[in-house]
């Protein structure tokens, strides 16, 4: 038993005529007697008998009547959630970035998301870079936003924004003085640094490269932690300009460039090659698509 034969029956009750619903479903006569044909030999009982010039029901077709409408009427159903479903995603997106990521950079994705498909729930996790890759690899999360390179085939990776690093002092601090320093001098003064991660390692790099021993004060566990240090005088960090934009603008900390080093990082959003793109991954996919320019505006100007 096919759609097209429960579809045929229900025509020809409808019409009484064999004809007539043969020319409502752009069907020939033979095409539709041979359907109803194959849905008797299955069902083993006669559905339609002619009676004069019209068709109608046997007792068996009445009965597969009422069942053959409640096909096409869960059918029916069953199409438009799906429609609904497309136009207004639901269920529950798991996304990953580290701390600074979701406070600095995601927001403005996560309001238009959340603006466009409300019935869609984010659950966010944070962790580190290397973290995140191996749970968007396993399918334990949807999506990841992970400081770039990634080299994993298996994985499909859009860039979001590239952002400079920059010395972070207090407003007083003597480097304040200077448009732009060299690693030597931001060397000589008590310096904050991540305990861990990406960054941390491109600082210890960045060090050791220029044959210079920098003076660590502390080793923190997150951004607002190392800001509000740095606000307190305890020392200065190198960090996204994004990441203190609105201290730089209230006066609080302050951002100096570095002479003789270009030091940046790009952020990337990855998900799995091979992962089923349902609803509300797509429409996050598109969501980010359209934020993207303005994440990327956002960063220049505060480079300006």
């Amino acid at each position: 038993m096919d759609f097209d034969q429960i579809l045929a029956f229900l025509k020809i009750v409808e019409e009484k005529s064999f004809s007539r619903a043969a020319d409502r479903l752009y069907r020939t006569q033979p095409a539709l007697s041979k359907q109803v044909r194959q849905l008797e030999t299955e069902l083993g009982q006669r559905l339609l008998s002619r009676q004069g010039k019209q068709v109608e029901p046997t007792a068996a077709g009445r009965i597969f009547l009422e069942h053959a409408r409640k096909i096409v009427d869960t059918r029916t159903e069953a199409l438009e959630a799906l429609k609904r479903l497309r136009d207004r995603p639901r269920g529950r997106l798991s996304i990953g970035a580290n701390e600074a990521t979701q406070l600095y950079v995601l927001p403005p994705v996560f309001a238009e998301f959340r603006a466009r498909f409300p019935e869609v729930r984010l659950s966010l996790r944070r962790n580190f870079t290397r973290k995140l890759v191996e749970h968007v690899l396993a399918n334990s999360l949807d999506f990841g936003v992970v400081s770039l390179p990634v080299d994993e085939k298996d994985l499909i990776v859009i860039p979001l924004n590239k952002d400079e690093l920059v010395v972070v002092a207090p407003p007083k601090h003597p480097l304040t003085h200077f448009r732009a320093v060299t690693i030597e001098q931001v060397a000589q003064h008590p310096v904050i640094f991540p305990r861990t991660g990406r960054t941390r390692v491109l600082f210890d790099r960045v060090f050791s490269s220029g044959g210079v021993e920098p003076k660590i004060a502390l080793e923190l566990a997150s951004n607002e932690a190392i800001k509000k240090f740095v606000a307190g005088g305890l020392g200065i960090s190198l960090m996204s300009r994004s990441f203190f934009a609105q201290e730089a603008a209230m006066g609080k900390l302050a951002p100096i460039s570095l002479k003789g080093i270009e030091l940046s990082r790009e952020l990337g959003l990855i998900y799995h090659r091979d992962k089923f793109l349902d609803p509300a991954m797509t429409a996050f996919l598109k969501v980010v698509e359209d934020v993207r320019p303005r994440l990327q505006t956002a960063t220049a100007d505060e480079r300006r």
